[in-house]
C-alpha cells in the first residue's frame, strides 16, 4: 500500500504549496539541519517506527523529515484540530511520511485520527500535551506493545505525565523536552511572546498600543507575552496564583491584580497557565463591552466557554477566528480561535529559528530515549544537560558567535573549596 493510500488527509493536490512552506522553514533551521546530517550518517532509528503528534505545520514537518532521515518509518498526526495545515499534510505524504490529519475535523474524527496514528504500534513517540500517551494508557493499551519511550513537547503534557508517574501508571519512559533550558528559555519566552501577537494582530487587525492587556499566568510563556505586549505599547496587567511569580511580575514593571479586578479593566485577555477555568462567569459579568479573550495554553479550557455561552443570547462568527458572544445585558465579548492556541490556530506558530532549537531537542531527546530506555525505567526524565548545551553550541555556531572556555586553573579553582 502506498503512503497516500495509507494516509488520511484533505487533498494531495495541495502538496506544492506545502513543499514551499517546508523548504522555507528548513532554510532557517540550521541546528536541525546539522542534526539531520548526523542522523543520515548514523541512522539512529533504522528499522524503527515513530509516531509524532505535534502542531502540524511547516516546522513540525521538517522535524518529521529529519527523524525519517535517521532511518525511521514515520507516522504523524496533529495535536490540535485548528493548527493542522492541509498543504503541509499533502507535502509530507509525497515525502513518504504517513499522515493522519486534517484541518478542523469533527471532534470524533480528530480522536480517531490520533488513534490511527498509533495503529502502526510505534517503537517511539513524540507527543504534545499527552494525548498519545493518554490513548496508550486508556482506550488502546494494545498499541504500546513495541513502545520503548518518547519525548513530550509542552508544559501541559509534562504535568499529565508527572501525575501518571506519581500514580505509578506510566508504562514507559518519557523525556521532558519542555523542561530543557533551550526549550523554555527561548521557545516559551521569545517564541510564544512573538507568535501570540502574530496570531492576535492578524486575526483582529486592531492596535495593541494603549490597550490594557491582561496576561493570565507569569511562567515563561507569560513572561514572553507580557514583554511583547509592553513593547507594543500596551498597559500590562498580570494575574497569578504563585506569590513568587507575582513579585517577579511586579519587579518587572507590571501591574499585578487578582482576576476579579483585572476583569474590570482588561480589553485583551491572554491565558497562558496550563490550567482550567482561569476566567469564569463572575469575571465575564464585570468585563468591558468588546473585551477580547485569547488563549495560548495547550487546551481550550483556560477560560470557561460553556459558562460564557450560557450567559449569551447569541453567538456568531464576525470574522474568521473571531466569535462574538452577545450577553443578555447587551455587552459583547469576543473569543479568538475558539479558545484554542491563538498563535497556531490563528497563525503560523513560533518563528522557524525558535523551533529550530526546540525540535533539535526533540530529535536528540528521541535518540536518547531510544538508546537509554532500558536504563531510564517508567518515569519522566529531563533532557541530559550535555544535549541541551550541544544544541546551544550548534546555535552559536550558526550565528558565527564564539564564547570563552575556562582555563584548567579556573576549573580547578571552581572545583576546590580551599582559598589557595
Amino acid at each position: 500500500m502506498s503512503t497516500l493510500e495509507n494516509s488520511i488527509i484533505r487533498d494531495i493536490a495541495l502538496a506544492p504549496e506545502g513543499h514551499l512552506k517546508i523548504d522555507w522553514a528548513s532554510a532557517h533551521m540550521p541546528v536541525l539541519n546539522r542534526i539531520r546530517e548526523q542522523f543520515e550518517q548514523d541512522l539512529p532509528f533504522k528499522g524503527l517506527k515513530v509516531t509524532i503528534s505535534l502542531h502540524l505545520e511547516a516546522k513540525t514537518a521538517y522535524l518529521a523529515k529529519v527523524v525519517k532521515a535517521g532511518g525511521a518509518d514515520v507516522t504523524i498526526t496533529g495535536s490540535n484540530p485548528l493548527s493542522t495545515q492541509d498543504d503541509i499534510c499533502a507535502a509530507l505524504v509525497e515525502d513518504g511520511i504517513t499522515v493522519f490529519a486534517k484541518y478542523n475535523p469533527e471532534p470524533e474524527e480528530y480522536k480517531e485520527l490520533l488513534i490511527k496514528s498509533l495503529e502502526s504500534k510505534p517503537d517511539l513517540i513524540i507527543d504534545d500535551g499527552g494525548d498519545l500517551v493518554t490513548i496508550l494508557h486508556t482506550e488502546r493499551p494494545d498499541l504500546r506493545e513495541n513502545l520503548r519511550g518518547g519525548a513530550e513537547e509542552t508544559t501541559t503534557g509534562i504535568i499529565r505525565l508527572k501525575a501518571m508517574e506519581k500514580e505509578g501508571t506510566l508504562s514507559f519512559p518519557m523525556v521532558a523536552v519542555n523542561d530543557a533550558y533551550c526549550k523554555y528559555l527561548f521557545d516559551n519566552r521569545y517564541g510564544t511572546g512573538q507568535s501570540v501577537f502574530d496570531g492576535i494582530n492578524r486575526t483582529t487587525n486592531l492596535v495593541v498600543a494603549g490597550k490594557t492587556v491582561v496576561v493570565v499566568g507569569y511562567g515563561w510563556c507569560g513572561k514572553g507575552v507580557a514583554m511583547r505586549a509592553k513593547g507594543l505599547g500596551a498597559n500590562v496587567v498580570v494575574t497569578e496564583v504563585d506569590a513568587i511569580k507575582a513579585v517577579e511580575a511586579y519587579m518587572d514593571g507590571f501591574t499585578v491584580l487578582p482576576m476579579s479586578e483585572a476583569a474590570k479593566v482588561g480589553e485583551l485577555f491572554i491565558t497562558v497557565t496550563g490550567n482550567k477555568d482561569c476566567i469564569r462567569a463572575e469575571h465575564y459579568e464585570v468585563m468591558k463591552n468588546g473585551a477580547i479573550l485569547s488563549n495560548a495554553g495547550h487546551f481550550d479550557v483556560e477560560f470557561n466557554k460553556p459558562e460564557l455561552a450560557a450567559m449569551s443570547t447569541d453567538i456568531r462568527t464576525v470574522r474568521r477566528n473571531i466569535e462574538e458572544y452577545k450577553l443578555k445585558d447587551g455587552r459583547s465579548i469576543y473569543v479568538l480561535a475558539e479558545g484554542r492556541l491563538v498563535n497556531l490556530a490563528a497563525g503560523d506558530g513560533h518563528p522557524a529559528e525558535i523551533m529550530d532549537t526546540t525540535f533539535a531537542l526533540q530529535a536528540l531527546g528521541l535518540r536518547y530515549v531510544n538508546e537509554q530506555y532500558a536504563n531510564i525505567g517508567k518515569k519522566v526524565v529531563n533532557v541530559p544537560y550535555e544535549l541541551d548545551e550541544q544544541v546551544a553550541r550548534f546555535k552559536l555556531d550558526s550565528l558565527n558567535i564564539s564564547i570563552d572556555k575556562l582555563t584548567p586553573e579556573q576549573v580547578t579553582y571552581l572545583d576546590s573549596w580551599k582559598e589557595e
